[in-house]
């Protein structure tokens, strides 16, 4: 087992040393938003609870896939927010589409394996009312490519929540303090909010601890591994409560869409 975990990281580590492209690092952009038809309400009765989604739909290549799966699982297919990493516009514009959600993407890199974008997206419910783009700091070691996070604030009726979707460096490309680093970039970001939602793949599973211990809880925090290398998918919230310990979950067949399973979680708003 010991074995077979170090090949897996040595592949890892080549893989992704390997990987060329070049980054937006404009923050305006390149920026793909829209709203579908009965995408968007206005109006939550209490008790308001949003059902959270994290995804790594491995760039984006089986978008009819992730269609079927979130809409036939009964954990995803009410989602109100979904935080979507490693997609592409036209991934990101279908799902949007097919789910009747508001969306926001922004891509991070022109990826050269794959030919086409690679970045973060937000679809929700809810009417997106801002968003922006947050290149996060420290560069890979190799390609010199910046990760993002993208940000959007949704407009429940009268309150605004601001949620995160990212992607972390791997463990290819950065040290783990800076991963921690970058969730201590969008920690900052979301200071001056009460309602906040950060998800999306870390690489790491333990870097979570640095939003843990800026006052969010974790509903994701334990459970079965999301990546053949570990538990890497995590969503955190800031001024929402957990309405039981069992408000949380981990979908465990990902029907081959991704090497990534997607996690959930369900918070109430005050």
């Amino acid at each position: 087992m010991l074995i077979s975990l170090r090949f897996a990281l040595v592949a890892l580590i080549v893989t992704e040393g390997c990987r060329t492209g070049y980054d937006y690092t404009n923050a305006a952009g390149p920026r793909y938003a829209g709203a579908h038809l009965g995408a968007a309400v206005d109006s939550c009765a209490p008790p308001c609870t949003l059902r959270i989604v994290s995804f790594n739909s491995q760039y984006a290549r089986e978008i009819d896939g992730a269609i079927a799966l979130i809409s036939s699982d009964s954990t995803l297919r009410n989602a109100d927010v979904l935080l979507l990493q490693e997609m592409d516009a036209a991934g990101t514009q279908k799902l949007a589409q097919a789910l009747q959600r508001s969306y926001v993407y922004y891509p991070a890199i022109f990826h050269r394996q794959t030919r086409h974008d690679v970045g973060n997206a937000v679809l929700s419910r809810w009417p997106i009312v801002e968003d922006a783009k947050l290149v996060l700091p420290h560069p890979s070691r190799y390609a010199r490519t910046h990760r993002i996070a993208t940000r959007a604030t949704l407009g429940i009726g009268a309150s605004r929540v601001r949620v995160y979707s990212t992607h972390l460096g791997t463990i290819a490309d950065i040290r783990g303090s800076q991963r921690r680093d970058q969730l201590r970039f969008i920690l900052a970001d979301a200071a001056d909010h009460q309602l906040v939602v950060i998800g999306g793949d870390l690489n790491d599973g333990s870097a979570g601890l640095v939003v843990e211990e800026a006052g969010y809880t974790w509903p994701t925090r334990y459970g079965p591994r999301t990546h053949r290398l570990g538990r890497w998918d995590h969503i955190f919230m800031k001024g929402l409560r957990s309405p039981d310990t069992a408000a949380s979950g981990t979908v465990l067949d990902a029907r081959g869409v991704s090497d990534h399973r997607p996690v959930w979680a369900v918070g109430i708003l005050p």
